[in-house]
């Protein structure tokens, strides 16, 4: 029997031995429940990678684990992100308030590598050179992620035009 069909046979016995692990985590019974389900999905997924004859549990609970601490470092950039995006002007103008969200929301989408550059020269107001000490990058660097991240931005805000709902008369 292959590795794969060996796992996918042994899984149902860990199962509810992950969903306790995953509640000690996550002291949440939906965010417990999404984290087993993300764990056994990457077993499946990387079941040529598992050795037979070797803890299966082992292995489960290392990848539930790694899999919860992604997770939580992930949920830390965007929360330290939206920290240093300002809150939107108001304006009476509904259209400018709406497109402004808009940006600032297209903004949260891209990789924190990208995003910093273009928060600290764009909203911090900061020169190249000062945003580039910042980050601690070389200038070079600091140019070509400010560089990559417009692109990445405009094609996310170009993507948001194009589904915009046109009246027909």
């Amino acid at each position: 029997m292959d590795a794969r069909a060996q796992l996918e046979r042994n899984l149902d016995e860990y199962v509810a031995s992950l969903r306790r692990y995953a509640m000690v985590l996550t002291r949440n019974r939906d965010a417990a429940e999404d984290l087993v389900q993300e764990t056994l999905t990457k077993a499946i997924a990387a079941a040529d990678q598992w050795q037979p004859g070797s803890d299966l549990r082992v292995w489960l609970f290392r990848i539930m684990h790694n899999t919860h601490v992604s997770e939580r470092r992930r949920h830390k950039v965007r929360e330290d992100a939206r920290l240093m995006i300002p809150e939107p002007i108001e304006d009476t103008d509904p259209t400018k308030r709406i497109e402004l969200q808009q940006v600032l929301d297209a903004l949260q989408e891209l990789p924190e590598a990208q995003r910093q550059p273009i928060v600290l020269v764009a909203l911090k107001e900061m020169s190249y050179a000062d945003a580039a000490r910042t980050l601690d990058l070389p200038l070079g660097t600091f140019y070509s992620r400010l560089g990559r991240g417009r692109v990445a931005l405009r094609k996310i805000i170009d993507g948001l035009k194009s589904k915009r709902l046109k009246l027909v008369v």
